[in-house]
């Protein structure tokens, strides 16, 4: 029986300067989210989680906490950019306009540069763009981020069990 395995990242000879990765998933972001990780970081700033006096600013509404949208729009890039890396760093973090409680996060990265790492020869050393953005395309973040990613020939193995269902009673 064939037995197919399922994606599992990039590795750094498979990134080229130039490619851009639409990322394949979107996410809207919750009241819950927002207050939830407000408060979570300790972030006391009620433009964040207080709704009165949010209508009193220019948004007229809460603004979704910049950390989340950062760490949001950072995970919906993993699958594409970083599942075989470790992050070294984020560079240029810029919020172009503002993110909406109920608004959807979607995200696209383009690889700036890669080298090969001095330091850790089993790896290699990848710079990326990232865009974050809503529902109607508006731009609500960017950043660089700077990855170590493993060269094929040295990503670590995962072991996981493929359970098959029993011959009897099926």
């Amino acid at each position: 029986m064939n037995n197919p395995t399922s994606y599992s990242g990039r590795c750094y000879e498979d990134f080229k300067v130039g490619d851009i990765y639409p990322h394949a998933l979107g996410r809207t972001i919750t009241e819950a989210d927002n207050i939830w990780f407000t408060l979570l970081t300790l972030n006391s700033n009620p433009i964040h989680f207080d709704k009165v006096f949010a209508a009193k600013t220019e948004f007229q509404r809460p603004l979704v906490n910049s950390t989340l949208t950062l760490a949001i729009v950072t995970g919906l890039s993993v699958s594409d950019l970083s599942q075989n890396a470790v992050n070294l760093g984020w560079e240029q973090v810029r919020m172009p306009a503002p993110l909406f409680q109920g608004d959807t996060l979607y995200a696209q990265s383009e690889v700036l540069s890669k080298r090969e790492s001095k330091s850790h020869p089993e790896r290699g050393i990848v710079q990326v763009k990232t865009l974050g953005f809503n529902q109607d395309g508006v731009v609500v973040m960017e950043f660089t981020r700077t990855m170590l990613v493993y060269k094929r020939e040295y990503l670590p193995t995962r072991s996981i069990p493929i359970i098959r269902p029993s011959q009897e009673g099926v």
